[in-house]
């Protein structure tokens, strides 16, 4: 099998998640040059200064044992502003959520679809009900917190768990309804609000309910660090709740769960805050652009986000996981195909916010693979004042106002991708 075909036959043996990066390039024998609109990571942080510390104290890094999780948790409330005794600091925020299923969810557990996966394989792993509550597409898969309420209740659920912003639509609740469904679900023996992508929302002052949290016996604030750091191989994370909640999973959880790496990287970043916020403002300006230009596309829709990546939906007729296939084979780009999850299908995908020159790249892939072939430039200036550039008038989009008549005027055209199961998908065949 040739090395691309070892690439994307891993995608046909994953379950609920993608493959991982590694898997990925040692499939491709190595030195691969893939762009990643995958994994959701902050492209921006840490900064080369940051890495270049970083790898001078590789060695003790890697050498020593790492300070207990008190004090690399302490350091963290120190910069953040928390009481370290409604904290705890996991290995990944899956730790957190493995040790809140088996401590703290009996026998059900509700949650809005689609979702992260954890927050649905994670307790039917261990034997509990998922209520599955489905987030309409019509109304661009916004949760109707009232709707919710109403499922929950009539499920009889006594966990409930919301992701704000949701993974992977980027949907976001503001903070006032965040706190009046707490209110409305404090008879549950539990409710978790995973804020894992919040830093990235343009969501004003004190957008997370972790105050809230700490003053309710029930509430959970998670938080993911290396999502937010550019960190995903530094596994870490943290939950915020009342002292009594906190406890019990920090009691939990397993001497040293937390790596040197992971210190190392928590100590410096009361030292690199200014630019750890500058890198998110960034993605911020970048998921704007990214979200004008992809909009742009005849047949695309891309569903309004908070965090950082945009749910797009794909033109009718288009299968997600052959697109996928061509776009990493043919170009070099990793996107996130949607099939796999629960409450959404092939025709979806997750691309991650990426600086412009890795967009075009994007973009480039998508105007041949679903428009014949035709270039697509995108960035060809500033945002305001250019649009989908680069394609021929008599075959594709060529700039300016879509049509009216949207992608359906454009199935007489010629397709091109250079895969011919796309080619059929795309004509509709």
């Amino acid at each position: 099998m040739s090395d691309a075909g070892n690439v994307t036959a891993l995608f046909r043996t994953a379950t609920a998640h993608s493959p991982s990066y590694a898997t990925l390039d040692r499939a491709a024998g190595g030195g691969s040059q893939v762009v990643d609109f995958c994994i959701p990571c902050n492209p921006y942080f840490p900064t080369p200064e940051i890495f270049d510390e970083l790898g001078a104290r590789l060695r003790e890094i890697r050498t020593y044992y790492p300070s207990s999780a008190d004090t690399i948790a302490a350091e963290l409330c120190a910069v953040l502003g928390l009481n370290p005794q409604t904290v705890a600091m996991g290995n990944g925020s899956t730790e957190l959520i493995t040790w809140i299923d088996h401590l703290l969810v009996r026998e059900s557990l509700a949650v809005p679809v689609p979702t992260f996966g954890r927050w649905t394989d994670q307790p039917m792993e261990t034997g509990k009900r998922v209520d599955m509550f489905p987030l309409p597409e019509q109304a661009g898969f916004q949760l109707d917190p009232g709707a919710f309420t109403e499922f929950v209740r009539r499920r009889g659920a006594r966990t409930a768990v919301l992701c704000n912003p949701n993974n992977p639509d980027g949907g976001l609740l503001p903070k006032r309804a965040v706190v009046a469904l707490l209110d409305a679900l404090q008879e549950l023996d539990l409710i978790v609000v995973d804020e894992s992508f919040l830093e990235f929302a343009d969501a004003g002052p004190e957008p997370s309910v972790v105050h809230e949290a700490v003053l309710r016996p029930n509430v959970i604030v998670l938080r993911s660090l290396g999502k937010n750091f550019g960190l995903h191989g530094v596994r870490f994370g943290y939950l915020v709740a009342n002292p009594g909640l906190a406890g019990k999973i920090r009691a939990a959880l397993p001497k040293w769960n937390l790596n040197s790496f992971a210190e190392t990287v928590v100590f410096l970043l009361g030292r690199h805050r200014h630019a750890y916020e500058h890198s998110l403002r960034q993605v911020r300006r970048d998921r704007q652009e990214m979200l004008w230009h992809l909009g742009r596309l005849p047949g695309l829709t891309v569903y309004p986000s908070q965090g950082n990546f945009l749910y797009v939906r794909l033109p009718d007729g288009v299968d997600g996981a052959a697109l996928r296939d061509q776009l990493l084979t043919a170009h070099g780009v990793l996107v996130r195909e949607c099939g796999n999850k629960i409450g959404s299908s092939s025709r979806f995908l997750r691309l991650v916010v990426r600086p412009q020159h890795d967009v075009q790249r994007l973009l480039a892939g998508l105007g041949q693979s679903l428009y014949g072939g035709e270039q697509v430039t995108g960035y060809a200036g500033d945002a305001r004042d250019t649009g989908y550039a680069g394609a021929a008038q008599d075959t594709a989009y060529a700039g300016g106002p879509e049509p009216a008549t949207g992608y359906a005027a454009l199935r007489p055209v010629r397709y091109r991708s250079g895969t011919a199961a796309v080619d059929r998908l795309v004509r509709g065949a």
